[in-house]
């Protein structure tokens, strides 16, 4: 029956095509609008999935990296005592403003990390070094946000929150959810940005001894500290993803117009299969003016659905992966997980057998007499 049903396949290569584009563009569309959602949202979480911390310490109403509120940094030596933290760390985040050369302003996301530890420091340097924060006004700027504040160099200096900041390093790629340059600094410095109390911090950023469970010394965590919230990477990541897909369309704005590529896809394969049984039910007629079963029958159509729609879909990864290489960058990221694409494979492979019933069912009606008619 396979070979059967790709030689009827095979026979009319035009349909055969238009349906193959179909799959493609709804494999290609899934993927590449998925990949731009997960590498956009992904963003939201950035500091947390970078910053080597496993376990993050915050205000009880913690929920999202970049909107912390302060804790008192004397909770730290508390954290410390807990068994199984092997280093805990005070981490200020917050919100200054960056003044530049021509006289304007730019909104900047400052980040403190310990000089000693540097443990949530900046990541990806280009140009200098991590630890070149520890020189005197020392800041990491990211090349990609390097437009927003005039194009600075390494050595170029700047004001932030009334201080002098001077670019010691460079990054690529540390782009945040917000359109708000990141800018990474030592702890005091961040304090004196910010205008922030010498005492206070946003988090404790804690890494644990090796064989330690995450999850229990959260739980030790909040039973020594019950003002604070002690949470894992991943949920911290997690809650941070979560407080932007609840506040925002984003979900819904990139589902949508996901589904309806993936229902335009589709809708040709149906149509084109259809389209071919309708100009061969004579044929089909004389398979079962010959013997051939209802079931025989519904193997040649779903063998036919089941082949475009892998060849359609291998078709389309190539092109989605082609895309990803050319067209991702820091700023739209396309990161395609190995579930998005196993997963638009299946969606479509179903899809492609259900559309093969509707052929199905019309020639179900056939009466196999036609043929002798004819």
């Amino acid at each position: 029956m396979w070979t059967l049903a790709l030689k009827t396949l095979l026979e009319d290569r035009g349909k055969l095509l238009t349906a193959l584009v179909g799959v493609v563009f709804a494999v290609v569309l899934v993927n590449v609008q998925g990949g731009l959602f997960v590498g956009l949202i992904r963003k939201a979480s950035l500091l947390v999935d970078n910053g080597e911390a496993d376990v993050w310490v915050g205000h009880r109403h913690m929920h999202n990296v970049d909107f912390p509120r302060d804790i008192p940094r004397r909770w730290v030596h508390r954290v410390r005592a807990v068994p199984g933290v092997a280093q805990a760390e005070p981490y200020i985040i917050g919100h200054s403003v960056m003044t530049l050369p021509d006289g304007g302003f730019e909104p900047v996301l400052v980040v403190g990390s310990d000089p000693a530890s540097l443990l949530g420091n900046a990541w990806r340097i280009v140009e200098g070094r991590s630890d070149d924060i520890r020189k005197p006004d020392g800041v990491i700027i990211d090349v990609c946000d390097a437009d927003k504040i005039g194009h600075p160099q390494v050595g170029d200096l700047r004001e932030i929150g009334g201080q002098r900041a001077r670019i010691v390093a460079q990054s690529e790629g540390i782009l945040g959810f917000l359109v708000t340059p990141y800018v990474f600094t030592t702890l005091e410095r961040a304090a004196g940005y910010l205008q922030k109390p010498a005492d206070k911090c946003s988090y404790f950023v804690v890494t644990l001894v090796p064989g330690a469970n995450a999850a229990d010394v959260c739980r030790d965590i909040k039973q020594c500290l019950p003002e604070v919230e002690a949470c894992t990477r991943d949920e911290y990541a997690g809650w941070s993803i979560d407080y932007w897909l609840k506040r925002t369309g984003l979900g819904i704005s990139f589902g949508a117009a996901t589904l309806l590529g993936l229902a335009v896809g589709l809708v040709i394969v149906a149509q084109t299969l259809y389209a071919s049984v309708l100009d061969r039910i004579t044929e089909y007629a004389a398979l079962k003016a010959i013997g051939a079963t209802d079931r025989q029958i519904f193997t040649i159509l779903s063998s036919q659905a089941v082949a475009m729609a892998l060849v359609g879909s291998l078709v389309g990864l190539m092109v989605v992966f082609a895309s990803q290489s050319l067209m991702s960058n820091p700023r739209a990221p396309i990161v395609v997980p190995w579930w998005l694409s196993f997963g638009s494979v299946t969606l479509v492979l179903i899809i492609c057998l259900a559309a093969a019933a509707a052929p199905y069912l019309r020639i179900r009606r056939v009466d196999p007499a036609m043929v002798l008619q004819s």
